[in-house]
């Protein structure tokens, strides 16, 4: 009989030896925004991505909601082997990340890593104005995190931020060209600008938005730099696989990529948000 000890170390070593993908969470499709910069920046990558778009958007569910479904696709890519996860999702970063990070991973998962998309938005922000202004989701914005991290960073600058409350929703079900979400970033814009006339710079705080980008910068005006997650959060991963060889040596890297959803009818909006093609999409439960 092989004694239990030596088959916990040789478990643990077989985990710590074997490569895996990076896993990436999101509430829905908004992730892949995030994705396809990763891509692009460390294309040699395997990933597996995961959208809850049966229970999407999270944006309008409670806190409780909110950490228990990421917990469950945390959990899930953790199954897969993931060694890190990335919440793809500004809310699940707000209402689950700290939670899980400090009540889950030590004693479930201590070798493996879970990071959100809230801290490099807001080290960049901290590090590139003195006055910010923020559209995000009504529990990103109830959670207050951009604000904390911002004035942990950098208390020197201004923060606003607003609640867009219905956007999330139009983009998931495909009508982003339409005349109500038109209407509804005139009336955002609108009242962030108006109740705050210095911001210098505007983010995009949730990773739907990007696909209305173009509207949002028709609504603001041209000397405030209005800014996206992907490219700022794909390099801030770099920088964190770079500090962390130990966790990079444990991704693989032949570029594999799989995406799952839990979702029944696999939408081509998937497809828009990444902006290429993806036909290969599995079903999680």
């Amino acid at each position: 009989m092989v004694p239990q000890r030596r088959v916990y170390v040789d478990n643990f070593l077989r985990s710590w030896f074997t490569t895996y993908m990076l896993g990436i969470f999101d509430s829905g499709f908004g992730g892949l925004t995030v994705l396809k910069p990763i891509h692009e920046l460390l294309p040699k990558l395997s990933t597996i991505y995961l959208g809850d778009n049966a229970r999407a958007p999270y944006g309008v569910r409670s806190q409780d909601e909110i950490y228990r479904y990421t917990l469950e696709g945390v959990r899930f890519l953790f199954e897969q082997g993931c060694p890190l996860v990335l919440l793809a999702c500004n809310t699940a970063s707000a209402q689950a990340l700290r939670r899980i990070q400090e009540e889950v991973m030590p004693s479930e998962f201590p070798d493996r890593r879970v990071l959100g998309v809230i801290r490099p938005a807001a080290e960049y922000l901290a590090s590139h104005a003195t006055s910010v202004g923020i559209f995000a989701t009504p529990a990103t914005v109830k959670s207050n995190a951009y604000v904390e991290e911002l004035q942990k960073l950098n208390p020197e600058v201004s923060v606003s931020q607003l609640a867009c409350p219905g956007l999330t929703d139009i983009i998931e079900a495909g009508k982003q060209d339409g005349e109500n979400c038109n209407q509804l970033i005139k009336h955002f814009t609108s009242e962030l600008l108006d109740a705050n006339p210095s911001i210098e710079q505007v983010l995009l705080g949730c990773t739907h938005f990007p696909l209305i980008y173009d509207k949002f910068r028709n609504n603001i005006p041209k000397n405030i730099e209005v800014l996206v997650q992907g490219d700022i959060v794909a390099n801030s991963l770099k920088h964190y696989l770079d500090r962390h060889p130990d966790i990079l040596a444990r991704i693989d890297q032949s570029g594999t990529r799989q995406y799952f959803t839990s979702g029944t009818d696999i939408s081509p909006l998937g497809s828009i948000f990444y902006g290429e093609e993806i036909d290969q999409w599995k079903t999680f439960k």
